[in-house]
Formats: structure tokens, C-alpha cells, sequence
């Protein structure tokens, strides 16, 4: 990747940012690990600052409100790098950082990081677009879910994980990221008796399919059609062909 990844999508992540030079160097830094699912890798307020680059498995980053409620904030997958804030501010950790299936990443210590980036300027600056693509990314989300209600920030955020996280099969697009009900509802600020509900009314119109852990999208038009503020339909079909 040239220009420090300017322009990029968020999605990208910070590894695929880097040529491969950057990228062998700093993971040759760290020290491998590996996480088991619902394994806590960050914990939030917690004093360490090491850094994470993720190599395979999937991650949730949540906080937690006063009152308990768990926000999910972000997925970080392969490619991610994780903890940067803490090893640049040597501040407690902002959120929390949890294996969603069995995770492999590579940690490198706070001095070793920062040491890296000050030898590596064009690293910096790549850090640095990532850091500001995930900020307006976030700073949009926020715009668009602030206009909607509960259902149609649910089914834009199904939307957004399909076209994401998701692989078509012959039932519909499903999700590869196992997120709960709860994970669910800690995405747009709704409790988990609520995502249930709406489940429920979705699976009724056949516009997905839910599981263990398993969610499949078979009517990305009803999705994008709630999400537009548009009616709930009456029962749908299957699948019509086209992508999300």
C-alpha cells in the first residue's frame, strides 16, 4: 500500500496498509500468542499497553456504561492491530477486547512500538490514516443511527455485517462472525429482549434464518427497505438473486 493508506476503506486493516517490508519488520517485534474464544485479550481500565496485531480469528471491542450495559464498538479481525491507543498515550486501556473464536496475534511491547514508529515515519502516517478512517467511519455511524429508530438501525447493522462478515450459501448470506443477541443489542443500543423481538419478526417474513450463533440474511430487500424507513413487509420469499 503506498500514501499511508489514504483514502482507504476502514475495513482495511492496518497489516494490509503496509508494504511487506513494514509489515514482516514490526510483526518480528512481537511475541506470538493465542487466545480461546471468549477469551479476554484487552480489558478496559486495565494498566497495560502493549500492542496486538491480529493474525487470524475474530475480536469484539466493547465498553461498559455505569450502569452495566456493554456497547459493542467495533469487529477487529485479521489484519487488525489492537491496544494502540494505550502504548501511544501509556493511558488505561478505553475498551475491552474479546476473542469471538480462537484468535493468533502477535504482541509487542510499548517501548519496542513507539520505537518502530519513530524510525518508521511512512508506518506512522499509515497508523495515523487508519486511526482517522475508523474515526469518521464512527463519527458517520453515529450521524445515521441517531435518525433511526431500534428496527432500522437493527437492519442496517445486519446489512453492514453481511456485506462485511458475510458468505453467500444456498440458504442466503451468512454471518462468518459469531455475534449473541447480546452482542447484537450492544451494536445499536437496544437490549437483548428487543433484538430477540425482532428476530422473531424477521424470521416470520423469511428475511433471515437464526441459529446457534448462526444468522443467515435470505431477504437483503426487506433489510434495506426497514432500514429506509420503509414498512415491515408481509411475508417475503426467498432469496432473489443479486448481491447485498
Amino acid at each position: 500500500m503506498t500514501a499511508g493508506g489514504d483514502g482507504l476503506d476502514d475495513r482495511v486493516p492496518f497489516l494490509a496498509r503496509l508494504e511487506g517490508g513494514e509489515r514482516q519488520a514490526l510483526l518480528a517485534l512481537g511475541t506470538p500468542m493465542t487466545y480461546a474464544p471468549r477469551q479476554a485479550l484487552l480489558r478496559e481500565h486495565e494498566p497495560s499497553a502493549h500492542v496486538l496485531l491480529l493474525l487470524t480469528g475474530w475480536t469484539k471491542v466493547t465498553a461498559a456504561a455505569p450502569n452495566g450495559y456493554e456497547a459493542l464498538l467495533a469487529l477487529r479481525g485479521p489484519g487488525d492491530i489492537v491496544g494502540e491507543f494505550a502504548a501511544l498515550t501509556s493511558k488505561p486501556r478505553s475498551a475491552h477486547v474479546t476473542a469471538l473464536e480462537e484468535v493468533r496475534a502477535v504482541a509487542v511491547e510499548p517501548a519496542r512500538f513507539t520505537e518502530f514508529l519513530r524510525s518508521a515515519p511512512q508506518v506512522s502516517m499509515t497508523l495515523l490514516a487508519l486511526v482517522s478512517d475508523r474515526t469518521r467511519a464512527a463519527d458517520r455511524r453515529r450521524l445515521e443511527f441517531a435518525s433511526m429508530t431500534v428496527r432500522e438501525r437493527f437492519a442496517s447493522l445486519l446489512l453492514e455485517l453481511a456485506r462485511g462478515f458475510g458468505q453467500r450459501t444456498a440458504e442466503g448470506v451468512e454471518l462468518q462472525v459469531p455475534l449473541s443477541k447480546q452482542e447484537l443489542a450492544g451494536s445499536v443500543g437496544a437490549s437483548r429482549e428487543m433484538v430477540q423481538r425482532l428476530l422473531k419478526e424477521l424470521r416470520d417474513r423469511d428475511a433471515v434464518v437464526t441459529g446457534r450463533r448462526a444468522l443467515v440474511v435470505r431477504r437483503p430487500d426487506v433489510l434495506r427497505r426497514i432500514a429506509g424507513g420503509g414498512p415491515w413487509p408481509s411475508r417475503a420469499g426467498a432469496l432473489p438473486p443479486g448481491s447485498l
